[in-house]
């Protein structure tokens, strides 16, 4: 069963409603200025992140997912960006509608909308509501490199190679709950780097030791975290905790870490194979 809380009523609910096993999933991206400065920004990012980890989620759950993201009117240049941000944050292609006909792509009515915090939508009005809340960039002291003015003046573009790992966008915005703003500074970037690596790494190592399950109460404890209002933050925490576990096998952590991948999408199994 997965439940988010509807902010609409603060009530947590199940979404779809049993026994449907389609679940139907609109996310609106917000306008975008018209300034010279102004592109595609992190929260444009944040939200159909969120609703790539919903999707991702009711997956696990046995799920089918249609996704629309319905976009205001963007120009040719700006909905190329969209695309390949959204590739290279691992954000599974949605069906881009723009901001006509949405019931007619999922389908039928959405069963929830994921919107910007204070958004008002008015054709958002079908199932439950998941405001996604803001991100803030504070630049570091040497800048950020933004080569190609995408993302707004703060945020580095993570289809350019100065981002290094792109996928440290994608976990620095995961982890906070959805609801949670959250601020993007050149030294959390490094530091999700830093993890990202320590991470691959360990992944890598544990994948040459002997294959064990994912330990019953850790399977439990992180299932029922993503389905109980997507807090993928638990997750991530979880994670922590099992790489410093000294009682669990190699082989038990890395099926661990490659099952919550499934979700994650951080790429963590990248380097197995690959180790010098």
């Amino acid at each position: 069963m997965l439940r988010i809380t509807d902010t609409r009523t603060g009530h947590l609910v199940e979404i779809p409603a049993a026994p449907r096993r389609l679940l139907r999933s609109r996310v609106h991206l917000p306008a975008i200025g018209e300034g010279a400065d102004t592109g595609i920004g992190p929260l444009h990012l944040r939200i159909p992140l969120i609703g790539d980890v919903l999707a991702r989620t009711a997956e696990l759950n046995g799920l089918q997912v249609v996704t629309v993201l319905t976009t205001p009117e963007l120009t040719p240049g700006r909905a190329g960006a969209l695309d390949r941000v959204m590739a290279v944050l691992g954000i599974h292609p949605p069906v881009v509608v723009g901001a006509h006909r949405p019931d007619a792509a999922l389908g039928g009515p959405a069963d929830v909308q994921v919107v910007a915090e204070g958004t008002d939508v008015d054709d958002a009005r079908d199932g439950a509501r998941i405001e996604v809340a803001g991100v803030a960039a504070v630049p570091s002291p040497e800048g950020v490199p933004d080569p190609g003015g995408l993302l707004g003046p703060d945020l580095p573009d993570p289809t350019e190679p100065e981002a290094a790992d792109p996928l440290a966008v994608r976990l620095l915005l995961l982890g906070l709950p959805y609801g949670t703003p959250v601020t993007v500074t050149g030294p959390a970037l490094a530091e999700a780097r830093r993890t990202l690596r320590e991470w691959r790494r360990s992944v890598a190592d544990w994948a040459q030791e002997p294959s064990r399950p994912v330990p019953a109460d850790l399977l439990r404890q992180a299932h029922a975290a993503f389905a109980e209002d997507l807090d993928v933050a638990a997750v991530l925490g979880l994670l922590a905790e099992v790489a410093e576990r000294s009682d669990l096998p190699s082989g038990a952590k890395f099926e661990t870490f490659a099952h919550l991948d499934r979700v994650l999408g951080l790429d963590l199994a990248r380097d197995v194979g690959h180790q010098r």
